[in-house]
């Protein structure tokens, strides 16, 4: 699949997900018996961690079609890089959706600042910035669109893997941002 017929089909999922009219298709034993071979997954999610956001449903996708990456407040640190170079790499995905939501605890509580210990003001650092550009008072949704944004451009920035297949139009990385709600997925770039 080209990149606009895999944002395509990840928004005819999403509208089958909204509409609770899931296929579930790929999800049985013959799929997992496959897949012992290998996988060849036709997009990389890095999302957030929260426990109401889930990629393969919201796209109602399939096993092995979806290669997911979640952290609290879809952050790009190393090991969610190495991740992502890795399926990049080696598995040939071509499509990298970074794919933030509402109500984002991680996104609150970098806007909340504070000392939240040694680990998790780690992870807010990675988030502080976009914080920093809405500026005081910005809207929670324009911050975890900003930190979206922020997300790709350090993909870019800081992987050369990733940067060259960019480069070489290989690869295209898309923001996406998940209401909670509805479940309706709305694409920042495409």
């Amino acid at each position: 699949m080209n990149h606009s017929e895999i944002i395509d089909r990840l928004k005819a999922g999403n509208t089958r997900f909204v509409s609770d009219s899931l296929n579930r298709n790929l999800q049985d034993q013959e799929r997992r018996s496959s897949l012992t071979k290998g996988q060849a997954p036709f997009a990389i999610v890095l999302s957030c961690a929260d426990s109401r956001v889930v990629p393969e449903l919201a796209f109602d996708t399939g096993l092995g079609e979806l290669f997911v990456i979640r952290v609290a407040g879809n952050v790009a640190n190393t090991e969610t890089i190495a991740s992502i170079e890795y399926a990049v790499a080696h598995c040939n995905c071509s499509m990298i959706i970074v794919l933030g939501h509402e109500s984002c605890g991680a996104v609150g509580a970098a806007i909340a600042g504070g000392d939240n210990g040694h680990n998790i003001n780690q992870l807010l650092e990675h988030i502080t910035p976009a914080v920093k550009s809405c500026g005081e008072g910005a809207n929670i949704k324009d911050i975890i669109n900003q930190n979206t944004k922020n997300t790709i451009e350090n993909l870019n920035k800081n992987s050369k893997i990733i940067s060259t297949s960019l480069n070489e139009s290989k690869v295209k990385i898309v923001g996406a941002y998940y209401e909670l709600g509805t479940g309706k997925v709305q694409f920042l770039d495409s």
